[in-house]
C-alpha cells in the first residue's frame, strides 16, 4: 500500500491530521494498534483550548462538541481558605476553553474518517519506521496476522511515548530533557453533578486537589498522592473526605458526594524529545513531549503539532517550498517549551513536595497571592491556560 502521509496512531492527533490532510486534498493512511472500541473508550484529557476547539470546528468536527461540550470562561484558585476566580475572556480579549472529553473527540473524528476520509486500519500494529532519511520512508506493520509495508512520502508518528516512531530517531541525534515528579494524581469519576460550574484548583498543606467534570452529571476529581500509590488502597469514603479537606473554603461552599465509578493514578512527568523531525519522519504529541496534566496542555500541544505539519505540507504542495517543513521542529518546540514552562510553574505552585520546607510553603502562597492581586500576573496565567498561538 502506498500513500502520501503514513500516520501512526489514531488518537486525536493522528485522526485530526488525517482530517486536515483530507481537506487539503492530500492522501493519508492511519495505522492504529488497538481496536475501534478501545480508542473510543480511552480516557484522557478533557480541556480543549480556544484554538483547539476552533480547529475542530473548521475541520467539520465541532457540531457535537458545540452541542454537548461545556464552555468555561474561567477557573477558580483556592488556597488558605480563599477563593479567587480567573476571568478568561476579560483577561485575554474573549478567549475561553471547552470541557469535552478526548474520547468524544476521537468518536467524532473516527466517524468523519470512516465516512469521508482515507484508510483507517484498526488492529494494525506498527513494527518499525524504515528509510526515514530517504525519499520514500515506509512503515512496517502487522494487520490481521500478516506483515505488510506502507510506503509513504512522509511519516508522522502520533503513537505516544512508547511507540516505534520515536525509536526511529538515532540516539546519537536525540536530545532528551525530562523531570519526574515525586507525586501523582489519584483521579476518580463520580456519578454526581459537579460542585462548582468551573474547574477548581486548590493548593492545601495536605496536597493539591482539582475539581473538574466530564458532563453536568459526572464529576472528575483529583488528589495529589505519592507516586507509588495503588488506587485500590483508597476507599470511596476516604477519597471524598480528603477532597472535602483540601477544597474547603471560609464560606458556606460544600462538596457534593456520589457513587465513584472509576479510580486510577496518573504519574506526573515533564519530557521533551529534540528534534521533532528526522528526515521525513515527524513526531507529534506524546511521541515528542509530555507535560504534567496540571495545565491541561497534552492534547492541545498534539493538536498544535499536527496543525503545523498539515500547514507546512500544504505549503510545500502549493509553492514547492520546503521552508515550513524544514522549520517544523523549531516551530513546534517554541510552543512546546512555553507549555512545559506553564505546566511546570502551575504544578510547582499548587503541589506540595514531600520534603517541602516552611520557606517553600510560603513561596507558594506568595506566588498565588501575586496572581490574585496583580492583573498582569493573572492575565499571564489566563493567556497560557487558554492557549499559545500555533506557529
Amino acid at each position: 500500500m502506498r500513500t502520501t502521509v503514513g500516520i501512526i496512531g489514531a488518537g486525536p492527533a493522528g485522526l485530526l491530521l488525517a482530517r486536515l490532510l483530507h481537506g487539503a486534498g492530500i492522501g493519508s493512511v492511519v495505522l492504529e494498534s488497538r481496536d475501534r472500541a478501545y480508542v473510543e473508550q480511552r480516557q484522557r484529557a478533557g480541556i480543549l483550548e480556544q484554538g483547539t476547539a476552533d480547529v475542530l470546528r473548521a475541520a467539520g468536527a465541532g457540531e457535537r462538541m458545540d452541542r454537548q461540550g461545556l464552555r468555561h470562561d474561567g477557573i477558580e484558585l483556592r488556597f488558605a481558605g480563599r477563593r479567587h476566580r480567573v476571568d478568561f475572556p476579560g483577561l485575554t480579549g474573549g478567549r475561553s476553553v471547552t470541557v469535552y472529553a478526548q474520547t468524544e473527540v476521537c468518536k467524532d473524528l473516527i466517524a468523519l474518517q470512516a465516512e469521508e476520509g482515507g484508510p483507517l486500519l484498526f488492529g494494525a500494529e506498527a513494527l518499525a519506521v524504515e528509510g526515514a532519511t530517504g525519499d520514500r520512508p515506509s512503515v512496517r506493520y502487522r494487520h490481521e496476522g500478516r506483515e505488510s509495508v506502507l510506503e509513504c512520502d512522509y511519516v508522522v508518528g502520533c503513537d505516544g511515548f512508547r511507540g516505534v516512531a520515536r525509536e526511529a530517531v538515532p540516539a546519537a541525534l536525540a536530545r532528551v530533557h525530562e523531570r519526574t515528579y515525586p507525586f501523582g494524581w489519584l483521579g476518580v469519576l463520580a456519578d454526581v453533578p459537579p460542585s462548582h460550574d468551573e474547574l477548581v484548583y486548590a493548593r492545601h498543606d495536605r496536597g493539591f486537589a482539582l475539581l473538574s467534570m466530564r458532563s453536568p452529571a459526572v464529576s472528575r476529581l483529583y488528589l495529589q498522592v505519592p507516586a507509588d500509590t495503588d488506587a485500590r488502597s483508597w476507599t470511596d469514603e476516604a477519597v471524598w473526605d480528603e477532597l472535602a479537606r483540601r477544597l474547603e473554603t471560609d464560606d458556606d461552599w460544600s462538596l457534593a458526594r456520589g457513587p465513584i465509578t472509576r479510580k486510577s493514578v496518573t504519574p506526573m512527568r515533564s519530557y521533551v524529545h529534540e528534534p521533532m523531525r528526522h528526515g521525513r519522519l515527524f513526531l507529534a504529541g506524546d511521541a515528542a513531549h509530555i507535560v504534567p496534566p496540571t495545565g491541561a496542555k497534552g492534547l492541545n500541544l498534539a493538536v498544535g503539532d499536527v496543525v503545523t505539519f498539515a500547514r507546512a505540507l500544504t505549503h510545500r504542495r502549493e509553492t514547492g517550498s520546503a521552508e515550513l517543513l524544514d522549520a517544523y521542529s523549531a516551530t513546534c518546540l517554541r510552543r512546546v517549551w512555553q507549555a512545559e514552562r506553564f505546566s511546570y510553574d502551575l504544578t510547582t505552585m499548587l503541589h506540595r513536595a514531600p520534603d517541602a520546607t516552611p520557606f517553600e510553603d510560603r513561596l507558594q502562597l506568595a506566588r498565588l497571592d501575586r496572581i490574585t492581586t496583580s492583573r498582569a500576573a493573572e492575565a499571564d496565567l489566563a493567556e497560557a491556560y487558554t492557549g499559545f498561538p500555533v506557529g
